[in-house]
């Protein structure tokens, strides 16, 4: 107990630092957009366009309101993706600074992870844009959905923190872990409906075995569907976000003493 007691203060006592950090990569990724805040809701919205034209066509059954059900599933998808991909690089990011002087290492992913979710937030304008434009029917589960993302938040530090120490050892991890979310994407239903594959088999493995699935589909249920996520899904997603936090922070606190010697 006393040792969360002593980190939970180093938390508070870096805290204006995470801020500054935070605001560091929220301002560094806008700097010399044209754009600006703006495009975080423009981007998705054309990357949605694109593939409910590609993708609308491909299915024998149609899905009701694709533009709706792809963006809620693309919106989660994109925040996992981004925002592991800035925390791998965050250790190696900031050698420098952590030649030179003491600082908490893992306040490096949190910044990553939290910066992307700032992000997030923008992107959720161009959802409820598609949600007004296509005339979707919601309800008020819609206003739950900030929990669904506090899970995803968790589940992505915990990831994060485990991939930012192994990238410090395995610098090719980063092109392996590439490779990982593009397969990871076509496994998640981001673009199609469970039902519309035949083979119980594959179907079991992804609601059994993928992670980012039971966030995925209690996003929908709260947006899409106007309903609360049943217990597996809902309670299934805060199992999986704490055991992956837990899994992360233990790699991470185990090997962070040998990262001077590798960045």
């Amino acid at each position: 107990m006393s040792i969360w007691k002593e980190r939970l203060q180093v938390f508070f006592q870096y805290k204006d630092l995470l801020f500054q950090l935070v605001q560091r990569d929220v301002k560094l990724k806008y700097r010399r957009s044209f754009l600006g805040y703006v495009w975080s809701v423009l981007n998705p919205l054309l990357i949605m366009l694109v593939m409910t034209v590609v993708f609308s066509t491909m299915f024998q059954r149609k899905i009701t309101n694709y533009p709706v059900y792809l963006i809620t599933g693309r919106t989660l998808f994109e925040f996992y993706s981004t925002s592991t991909k800035a925390a791998m690089r965050s250790i190696l990011g900031n050698g420098t600074l952590l030649k030179k002087t003491y600082v908490p290492k893992y306040i490096f992913p949190l910044a990553k992870v939290t910066s992307s979710l700032v992000d997030c937030f923008f992107s959720l304008g161009a959802m409820l844009i598609v949600i007004a434009f296509t005339h979707a029917k919601v309800s008020w589960y819609l206003l739950l959905s900030p929990i669904i993302l506090v899970q995803i938040y968790i589940f992505s530090l915990g990831a994060g923190f485990f991939l930012s120490a192994i990238n410090v050892f395995f610098r090719d991890m980063q092109h392996i872990y590439q490779a990982v979310i593009t397969a990871w994407m076509y496994a998640t239903p981001l673009f199609y409906d469970l039902d519309s594959i035949k083979n119980t088999t594959v179907v079991f493995i992804i609601k059994a075995f993928n992670p980012l699935y039971y966030y995925v589909a209690g996003f929908r249920d709260l947006v899409y569907y106007g309903r609360f996520p049943g217990p597996r899904i809902f309670w299934g997603g805060w199992i999986i976000a704490f055991l992956a936090l837990g899994i992360g922070l233990f790699y991470f606190k185990k090997v962070q003493d040998k990262f001077i010697l590798y960045i």
